[in-house]
C-alpha cells in the first residue's frame, strides 16, 4: 500500500515511515515547502501528486503553550489545514487516518474518557485539533478515521522521555508534576495502529470503521510515576538516572491548562479494528534502549 503522511519529522511520522516500509508499505513523507498546512492550494496538489491509496494526516502544530499567543496559526494549521487534507482525500477516493489529542477534553473526569464524552478543551491547542477533527468529519466522516492518542514518545524529535534522559545527565534531582495522569504511548505502537486501521480502512467499507477512536497505550502514570520508571528503565541499561521529586501542577505554571487527566479508553478501538497497543512499560525498555548511545 502507498501511503502518503503529512509531515517529515514528527515522531509519528518518523516512526510510521520506519514501521511501514518494514511491513512492506511505501510511506512518503510529504511537508514544507511542497505540502504547507497552512497553505491549503499546497496540500491539494501534493497529495495528487503523491498519487496514494491513503492518507496519514500526521502533521501538526504542537506547540501547546506557544499556541495561547498564537492562536490563528494554531487554527490555521491544526483547524482549517486538516479539513484540507480531508478535500483531498475526498478527492481522490481514498481514506483518511487524521491523528488527533487528548487535549480536547478538559480532563475533569474521574475515570477514563471515552469518544462520546463531550469535548471541552482548556487551550488553543486542544481547541484547535478539535476544530480539525470536526473538519475532517465534515468534509469527509464517511472514510476516515479520527485516532486520538496522548502523551506520545519515542526515540526521535523532542519528547518527554529524551528530555529526562537529556536532564539526568547533568543533575542528581528532578521535579516533575505528579497530579496530571495519562497514558504514556510510544509512536512505534501508534505507528502500528495506524496501520492496522490504514489496512482496514483500506479492505472494508463497514461504517463502524470509521469515525472517532482512542488509541493509546494500556497502563497509565503521572508524569512523576513516567519519569521515575524512565530513571529505572535508563539505570538498569546501564545509562544516566536522578531521583524525582513530585510537585503539584500549581508549581510549575504554563501558559496553557493541561487536563489533570488525559487518561483514555480504548476499548472501542480494541473492538472494531483490533487494535490493543502494549504496555508503555514494556515499550519503554526499547525506547530507552534506542536512546541510551545518545546520553551516554
Amino acid at each position: 500500500m502507498k501511503i502518503a503522511v503529512t509531515g517529515k519529522s514528527g515522531q509519528i511520522v518518523t516512526a510510521l515511515r520506519e514501521r511501514g516500509m518494514a511491513a512492506g508499505h511505501d510511506v512518503i513523507a510529504l511537508g514544507r515547502p511542497e505540502l504547507d498546512l497552512a497553505d491549503p492550494a499546497s496540500i491539494a496538489h501534493a497529495l495528487e501528486v503523491a498519487a496514494p491509496d491513503m492518507i496519514v494526516s500526521a502533521a501538526a502544530y504542537t506547540a501547546v503553550d506557544r499556541a495561547e499567543q498564537e492562536r490563528s496559526l494554531a487554527f490555521a494549521v491544526n483547524g482549517t489545514g486538516a479539513g484540507a487534507v480531508a478535500r483531498a482525500a475526498k478527492a481522490l477516493g481514498v481514506p483518511l487516518v487524521h491523528l488527533s489529542t487528548d487535549y480536547v477534553f478538559d480532563g475533569r473526569l474521574a475515570r477514563p474518557y471515552l469518544e462520546t464524552d463531550t469535548t471541552a478543551p482548556t487551550g488553543a491547542y486542544g481547541a484547535s485539533k478539535l476544530a480539525g477533527e470536526q473538519a475532517v468529519l465534515t468534509e469527509y466522516g464517511d472514510n476516515s478515521a479520527v485516532l486520538r492518542v496522548a502523551w506520545v514518545y519515542s526515540p526521535f524529535g523532542s519528547n518527554f522521555v529524551k528530555t529526562m534522559l537529556r536532564l539526568a545527565g547533568d543533575r542528581n534531582e528532578v521535579s516533575v508534576v505528579a497530579d496530571q495522569i495519562g497514558n504514556p504511548t510510544s509512536a512505534m505502537d501508534i505507528s502500528n495502529g495506524i496501520l492496522i486501521v490504514s489496512e482496514n480502512l483500506a479492505k472494508r467499507d463497514d461504517a463502524a470503521l470509521r469515525g472517532v477512536f482512542h488509541m493509546t497505550a494500556s497502563g497509565e502514570a503521572s508524569w512523576a510515576g513516567f519519569a521515575r520508571a524512565i530513571f529505572a528503565t535508563s539505570a538498569a541499561q546501564g545509562g544516566h538516572s536522578a531521583r524525582v521529586k513530585s510537585i503539584a501542577t500549581s508549581d510549575y505554571p504554563t501558559e496553557a491548562i493541561r487536563p489533570a487527566n488525559s487518561r483514555l479508553d480504548c476499548s472501542l478501538i480494541k473492538r472494531v479494528h483490533g487494535v490493543a497497543l502494549p504496555d508503555w512499560r514494556a515499550s519503554l525498555e526499547a525506547v530507552v534502549g534506542r536512546l541510551q548511545s545518545t546520553f551516554v
